[in-house]
């Protein structure tokens, strides 16, 4: 039988607006115990849009982590309370982007670092899009800027190492897939079961903005 790996302790080392660090004890096989760092996060969304001439909106966006910019998708986390991830990836599209669109699906959900975080990130496709007015920008958002690419050059880009966002990548790679006939999406009525709680249940009573803490 599988070995059931049951949390006995559970401690809250950090608590930040956009993630925070717990340490759980677990039970290992054996009937040994060892201590887990995890980062919780509330989860994110992505969105391939692609128009009428089979071109892909990506942005660029500095990252202080990585101490450049890189070229992604329009993107953002789950961070209202109640929302839905295609209604936050409407939200992110127009905010981002300046895009409605009137079609979409689920191409790829992903963990993007499963050895120590919680993230976890559902990509969407969009399509039969219309350009609006985008609010405005603040941060480095103000910084970000929009390019059209046809999705076989954004794939090309991804396999010479010019694209390097992991969301990006999957969610390229998969929006090709679909394009090329090699693999469905999904109905956005598919379940996410992937989303993290940890955060937005604990922020639960702080109002609609999940950032703010307790």
């Amino acid at each position: 039988m599988p070995h059931n790996f049951t949390v006995t302790s559970s401690e809250l080392l950090v608590d930040a607006p956009i993630l925070a660090l717990r340490r759980d004890t677990v039970t290992m096989p054996g009937g040994g115990e060892a201590k887990r760092e995890i980062v919780e996060h509330l989860g994110a969304v992505a969105v391939v849009a692609v128009d009428d001439d089979n071109r892909v909106a990506l942005v660029t966006q500095y990252r202080h982590s990585v101490k450049r910019r890189l070229q992604e998708l329009p993107a953002g986390i789950l961070d209202v309370a109640g929302e839905s991830e295609l209604d936050c990836a409407k939200r992110e599209l127009y905010e981002e982007a300046g895009l409605e669109a009137s079609e979409w699906g689920v191409l790829v959900d992903l963990v993007t670092s499963p050895g120590f975080a919680e993230e976890a990130v559902r990509v969407f496709s969009a399509r039969n899009l219309s350009v609006v007015d985008r609010p405005e920008a603040h941060d480095e958002e103000a910084d970000m800027s929009l390019e059209w690419v046809a999705l076989a050059e954004a794939r090309a880009r991804v396999f010479a190492g010019e694209i390097t966002n992991a969301i990006a990548v999957a969610g390229i790679l998969a929006a090709a897939a679909v394009a090329d006939g090699a693999a469905p999406q999904r109905d956005t009525s598919a379940p996410f079961d992937l989303r993290p709680t940890s955060m937005a249940r604990r922020r639960s009573g702080s109002g609609s903005d999940l950032k703010k803490l307790p």
